[in-house]
């Protein structure tokens, strides 16, 4: 983020659910739905590996629920569209191993209200989790990553919905997207890689023909300027993928599920993690926090770090950045962030209903990104008016002398109003930096 007023490129790359690491993403998290639908108290944490005609499901879960986790690996395997036989990995074919045994106690009694040392629901475990969002697309996420989600996952689709016209396509796929920015706002894509799994009578031009056209579908036209570097299936051929090409394990793919590599990561994969674990839940909060801030206006970018210790309900520290493009000092938004958000582990479940999916699963998260999709309950934008509420209750008063108010009340909702909108791609420009608001009393 050093360069984030300085030309320069960045890119970001994406893999599809056929990919061997998202095929296990998608197993873990598929079991997980099964055991959240017959009991939300489940405690998961499933972890898959697959490789040539072998899927092997082990972890800790105590569940009340009867799952059939067999038939919950070969229903994944076979919608993702490994269905074909003689290819190496496939739904019929592969023999499922299962090796699970419950949660340790000791964690069980630190994460259990009411045991333990504390009386509240404490964290799952010990760690960072950051949370991003930038007003430089309509979904708040970095265009690199988005973009390059967009592609595989418009592929995936066009091979599922029109089989036989894209006969020649199989499910393991890989994009990346570079842009160059200016002023922190991006401004034209400079390369496009793919590289999707073929059968192999594919004709290359057939597969470079639907890449272009993938990428003029999903990629905003004025991005496509210029000239443009292509680099579809550089090695020349990809028909041995998946599984068979290359062993996937969950929770490898921690950047192509958040951001890209813009901002920070704690480190802690999702997948597979029932919510008690705060290396997914935390992580859905912080994007739900600095997706709000900057929903709001009063920020063009913003990343947000909580920090939590086993057993311990309230985060250790709460850290906000807005990389000088906030219209309040960030110490005074971490106060802010405290004020609206309650950012204990059962705050979190509570408030994303992280327990009880309704109209989305976990298994849905596990490709083509945790975030910038609407059907995910921390996308909403729904805490807004707290927000710019909560910004005038501790820092605008009518007595505040410093320079935010010069005197006389200046609302955060004009002052938000008078910044970039959320949805036009134009960063905030950075404001000279100010002292503190004089806390009301």
């Amino acid at each position: 983020m050093s360069k984030i007023t300085a030309p320069h490129i960045f890119t970001s790359e994406s893999v599809s659910e056929g990919h061997p690491d998202k095929v296990c993403d998608q197993i873990s998290d598929a079991v997980l739905d099964a055991c959240l639908k017959q009991d939300p108290e489940s405690r998961v944490a499933c972890e898959t590996l697959c490789t040539t005609d072998l899927i092997v499901i082990s972890g800790e879960i105590t569940t009340k629920a009867k799952v059939n986790w067999e038939e919950v690996a070969r229903g994944v395997v076979r919608d993702i569209g490994y269905t074909e036989k003689g290819i190496g990995f496939s739904a019929d074919d592969a023999k499922v191993m299962v090796c699970i045994h419950a949660q340790s106690p000791d964690i069980s009694q630190g994460v259990t209200e009411g045991q333990g040392l504390f009386k509240e629901q404490g964290a799952g475990d010990q760690g960072m989790m950051f949370g991003y969002a930038s007003n430089e697309t309509a979904e708040l996420m970095p265009a690199t990553i988005l973009y390059a989600h967009k592609i595989v996952a418009e592929l995936a689709r066009l091979r599922k919905s029109n089989p036989k016209k894209y006969s020649f396509l199989r499910p393991d796929a890989k994009s990346q997207v570079s842009i160059a920015y200016k002023d922190g706002v991006p401004r034209k894509v400079t390369t496009i890689v793919v590289s999707h799994q073929h059968t192999p009578d594919m004709k290359k031009e057939a597969l470079e023909k639907v890449v272009r056209d993938v990428v003029k579908k999903v990629i905003p036209g004025k991005l496509l300027k210029g000239e443009i570097k292509y680099y579809i299936n550089p090695t020349g051929n990809f028909v041995i993928g998946g599984p068979n090409g290359d062993t996937g394990l969950t929770g490898r793919k921690i950047i192509v599920d958040t951001y890209g590599g813009v901002g920070s990561h704690g480190g802690g994969a999702f997948s597979g993690k029932d919510p008690s674990k705060v290396d997914r839940s935390a992580a859905y909060m912080a994007r739900y926090i600095a997706k709000n801030i900057v929903a709001s206006g009063i920020a063009a970018k913003c990343e947000v770090q909580l920090a939590y210790a086993i057993g311990v309900a309230q985060p250790l520290s709460i850290n906000v950045d807005t990389y000088g493009t906030g219209i309040l000092p960030d110490e005074c938004l971490e106060k802010v962030v405290r004020h609206v958000f309650d950012m204990t582990p059962a705050g979190i479940i509570r408030q994303l209903k992280l327990k009880t999916p309704r109209n989305w699963s976990y298994r849905q998260t596990a490709s083509y990104g945790h975030f910038g999709r609407s059907c995910f309950p921390w996308e909403k934008v729904d805490q807004v008016e707290k927000i710019l509420s909560a910004c005038e209750e501790l820092f605008c008063t009518d007595e505040c002398e410093c320079e935010n108010c010069k005197g006389k009340k200046t609302s955060a909702k004009e002052k938000s109003a008078k910044a970039a909108p959320a949805k036009s791609g134009k960063a905030v420009k950075a404001p000279a930096k100010k002292k503190v608001p004089a806390k009301k009393k």
